[in-house]
């Protein structure tokens, strides 16, 4: 029994010295109960850190993160698929004068696009004449009605909204319409917006989108005189209509005329001379852009030019070579037109 008895205090002693060692080892030295305490407290932090059933709080975090994630990328995916089946394509006849594009047809796509995110925004020119040209000198590639249609079927466009930057239903927008006959079973859906000028309501905004770009101009000794384009189709009324409104809107010192049709610069200048009150002309084009007509036709230095006859009759002259598609207003009338148009779809 001694020797038994002995035999356990030796295995205690010895126990005891291992652990000491061990302790020692560690750099616990002393500290073996802030060892024990620290010890204690990363057992308690990791029980924290671990749910009723056994999974880590950090595990969760980072299930809740790629789900979160997933749902986002599935999101998007939803988002990209339904930009990917809608488009909208922006018809304009065009024009070579790169900044004016810019400021003008790009501005207009741009609130377009803005309006709608849901939608993508395409372009396409009418004028063939336009579109080579741009090609052969800038190397930038446009597509024609034609194209931009063949286009949106190829790519998979399901549903297509077709907005010109026309002014008046006119050959050009006859033209765009019966393109789009042809393309009616090639879409689930398919809608063309109005131009510019097409209600009471549209004369009315455009009246007061010019009138209030132009009113530091209104000191009655001032004519500020809109060039058209003009055009031998019914639709040229649209520019007589538009003097009609803004004259009765109480402007009477604003002319309308066009530069291939009526009213004529002849019937402009006569009109700002049989006021008689005058010394100073503003020229400005009532086009979407300023491309050639407003600044050869217009703004140029020819003896025929809107300038020089006025100029030739004691005029003093100021051309504005700004594009009605630079005018915020006017964009917003284009962006409305689209509205009607996608509204249209759900009817």
């Amino acid at each position: 029994m001694e020797e038994k008895e002995l035999m356990k205090k030796r295995l205690t002693v010895l126990i005891t010295a291992l652990m000491v060692g061990a302790c020692f080892v560690a750099g616990c030295g002393n500290n073996s109960e802030t060892a024990g305490e620290a010890g204690q407290q990363e057992v308690q932090s990791a029980s924290a850190d671990t749910g009723e059933n056994g999974t880590s709080a950090s595990t969760e975090t980072e299930a809740a993160d790629t789900t979160e994630t997933a749902e986002m990328e599935e999101t998007a995916a939803e988002e990209e698929t339904v930009a990917g089946n809608q488009a909208i394509l922006v018809v304009s006849f065009g024009t070579s004068y790169n900044d004016s594009r810019d400021a003008t047809i790009g501005a207009i796509e741009n609130a377009i696009a803005d309006a709608f995110p849901e939608y993508e925004v395409r372009r396409a020119f009418t004028s063939q004449i336009i579109i080579d040209k741009l090609k052969e000198r800038d190397g930038l590639e446009i597509d024609n009605v034609e194209e931009a249609l063949d286009r949106a079927v190829a790519d998979g466009i399901e549903t297509l909204v077709v907005q010109p930057t026309h002014l008046m239903n006119g050959y050009e927008y006859t033209d765009l319409a019966d393109a789009l006959k042809d393309y009616e079973d090639k879409f689930n859906q398919i809608a063309l917006a109005e131009p510019l000028l097409t209600s009471d309501a549209d004369f009315d905004a455009v009246v007061s989108a010019i009138t209030e770009h132009t009113a530091s101009y209104d000191d009655g000794e001032t004519a500020v005189c809109f060039m058209g384009h003009g055009t031998e189709a019914d639709s040229n009324a649209v520019y007589a209509k538009l003097q009609e409104k803004i004259t009765a809107a109480g402007f009477e010192n604003y002319f309308i005329g066009t530069v291939e049709a009526e009213p004529s610069l002849e019937d402009v200048l006569a009109a700002v001379k049989e006021k008689g009150t005058y010394k100073k002309v503003v020229l400005e084009p009532l086009m979407v852009v300023a491309g050639d007509h407003a600044n050869n036709d217009m703004a140029g230095d020819e003896e025929d030019s809107w300038k020089s006859v006025f100029e030739s009759e004691g005029f003093e002259v100021e051309c504005l070579l700004e594009g009605l598609g630079q005018n915020e207003a006017i964009q917003q009338i284009y962006v409305e037109h689209t509205r009607a148009a996608v509204d249209s779809l759900a009817e």
